[in-house]
């Protein structure tokens, strides 16, 4: 079969024998069923991870999978997916990562590797080709990230592809990242402390070998039409120059932005922070994934007054919505700083930037003390704030750091008092860059996605403004068909921007193009099933993990329904919760879930899940 390397290596750091790996080849009806990606992964993790581990246990899996068009002649093709039980939220979580470790991943041999147990000492995973290799990396331990992949890369080869975690993952903060490439990261759901937690520094991957194609003439000629299309799109140069920073204005004009954690979302210094202004005060270059036709990555040198001089890749929309305005920097040399420093520290830059704004809320509102913060004063606004924060977190030396390094969910669950308004979170994941106080499909998107309030299953704030932002019919039906099609780009092992921002290019391309790689043969539509598969399996994780999982999982943060938009064109917006309920019940029926939000038995049994029926419904064999 086409598209696949057909082999997935099995490590286990704390088995006993000398040799801690195998391999074993995969069926074709595994893949027929999960494709690859995150269906491989989540599949794998559900099947090999015992029930009801701690997420930092040893026995807690990391699941990295590549997808069948990774590394082959497709636009993008270089994303590759990391799974495990989230640190956290407790829940299903996984983190997409461009760059180029899924297309080495393959060269090297293998589709996906299923890492178990914890390693005795600081270590690495080499992977050259055929030869396998666990090394010791006690002199990488304690680097930066970045720090570290150039001295890998120093030691090892420039041609190994790198994933590694900072101090932040080494000290198991509970969203730390994984990081690759001098600028990607696997950020959300914590997988960095997951590594961490398994002893595992960095993850060295090179490879030789080639890919099989079922017809390598129609992939060639199916490609070249792609990349043609994306290169010739009326938007491609504008994305290309701005990357996703160019949408700043329209979030703000729209009132979406978040200011001063996400009590407002229309932020007054905007256009400090927006595409034009980081392009002409900080981007020296343009850098994008593999096979990338319209590279988004923005390389920024940032520099002020002395105070700090750093090169990074970024920052991204996510980055500035979450470090800038949520904080209320003003200032894109300011953002990039922040983004420099918790790239080194390897934290993930929306969470980091949430709990920092959820901390400086907190402490003005005196329930973080100057004694927690030994004598230092927290606010909106200042550098110097976040540089401590963001220290605090990675180190967890302290009191402070030690409580916020677990998330703003778990941290108001210390702190309480009020902190549980400043907690903007879902499932325990903290929120991504857009307010949803006027936006219904956005915010059901945020509180059904698999992993917790993120935006890359549905981002649907587009619908609510085409459509209307009080309308509530058929925004529910929006999103169950984005989180089909867009998850079912991280089963390729491709990017989705292709086709979100580039106007005509086609959906229709990708089973055309699956077929040209791997000889499968199916629909739009038939694809899109085995996406909903996999949606549905994610959720039946987060049941068998959590038995009081369900509806009460489905909420949005309690800011957004008390609290009205302040200032903006969103001014004296809020959420009504008769309003989230009904689009609730509106969506599981679409889903075939019942009025708690799990998944029916006839669901599971239509979608090919039966394996999941008996965790589910125990009482249905006998």
């Amino acid at each position: 079969m086409g598209g696949y390397a057909g082999k997935i290596l099995f490590i286990n750091f704390s088995r006993k024998s000398r040799k801690k790996w195998n391999t074993r080849s995969f069926t074709k009806t595994t893949m027929r069923k999960y494709l690859g990606g995150r269906g491989l992964a989540a599949y794998l993790l559900y099947k090999h991870n015992p029930k009801g581990i701690d997420s930092l246990s040893p026995k807690n899996n990391l699941i990295v999978a590549s997808g069948p068009l990774a590394g082959t002649f497709v636009p993008a093709g270089g994303k590759i997916t990391f799974a495990s039980k989230s640190p956290l939220t407790g829940g299903y979580g996984n983190s997409n990562m461009g760059g180029h470790l899924a297309a080495e991943l393959k060269y090297a041999g293998y589709d996906a590797l299923i890492i178990e147990g914890k390693a005795n000492k600081p270590s690495m995973l080499v992977i050259d080709d055929g030869h396998i290799e666990i090394r010791d990396a006690g002199k990488y331990w304690g680097m930066h990230s970045i720090d570290a992949e150039k001295a890998l890369k120093e030691d090892l080869g420039e041609d190994f592809q790198i994933a590694v975690i900072g101090p932040a993952g080494e000290n198991l903060v509970r969203f730390a990242c994984i990081s690759h490439d001098f600028g990607r990261q696997a950020g959300r759901t914590g997988m960095g402390a997951v590594m961490g937690s398994k002893n595992l520094k960095a993850i060295c991957v090179r490879g030789t070998r080639g890919i099989p194609i079922h017809d390598i003439e129609a992939m060639m000629e199916k490609g070249r039409e792609m990349f043609t299309d994306c290169l010739t799109s009326e938007n491609q140069k504008h994305w290309t120059r701005y990357g996703t920073p160019g949408v700043t204005d329209w979030v703000n004009e729209i009132g979406a932005f978040p200011v001063r954690n996400f009590k407002g979302e229309w932020f007054v210094h905007h256009k400090h922070l927006n595409g034009e202004t980081m392009r002409e005060k900080i981007v020296i270059g343009d850098k994008g994934c593999f096979g990338c036709p319209m590279p988004c990555g923005k390389v920024s040198h940032a520099t002020k007054n002395g105070a700090y001089d750093v090169y990074v890749e970024g920052p991204e929309y996510e980055t500035i919505a979450l470090c800038g305005g949520n904080c209320c920097l003003g200032d894109i040399s300011d953002v990039a700083y922040i983004n420099y420093l918790l790239d080194q520290y390897g934290i993930d830059t929306i969470s980091g930037g949430a709990v920092m704004a959820f901390a400086i809320e907190c402490f003005q509102k005196n329930i973080i003390s100057l004694v927690m913060t030994r004598g230092r004063k927290l606010d909106f606004g200042d550098v110097e704030t976040m540089e401590f924060l963001a220290k605090e977190i990675a180190e967890q030396k302290s009191e402070l750091g030690r409580i916020l390094a677990l998330g703003t969910k778990k941290a108001a669950q210390i702190l309480g008092g009020d902190s549980f308004v400043a907690a903007i979170q879902v499932k325990g994941l903290e929120q991504s860059g857009y307010g949803i106080r006027d936006a219904p499909a956005m915010a059901l998107s945020y509180i059904t996605c698999g992993i917790g309030a993120h935006h890359n299953d549905s981002w649907a704030i587009t619908r609510d403004i085409e459509k209307g932002r009080k309308l509530l019919e058929g925004k529910a039906e929006w999103v169950v068909y984005l989180q089909h099609i867009r998850p079912l780009f991280d089963m390729f092992g491709t990017c989705r921007l292709q086709w979100v921002e580039l106007p005509n290019f086609s959906l229709e391309h990708y089973p055309e193009i699956f077929k040209c790689v791997t000889g499968l043969d199916f629909t739009l539509e038939e694809l899109l099933e085995k996406s909903e598969r996999i949606f549905n399996l994610t959720r039946c994780f987060w049941k068998r993990e959590n038995p009081d999982f369900g509806r009460a999982y489905d909420q949005p943060p309690v800011r957004f329904l008390k609290e009205e938009v302040p200032l903006g064109p969103t001014c004296g917006a809020k959420l009504d919760q008769e309003k989230v309920d009904y689009l609730l019940d509106d969506y599981y029926k679409l889903r075939g879930w019942d009025k708690n939000g799990i998944p029916t038995k006839e669901k599971l049994e239509e979608l090919g899940l039966d394996f999941i029926v008996k965790d589910l419904y125990p009482d249905s064999e006998k």
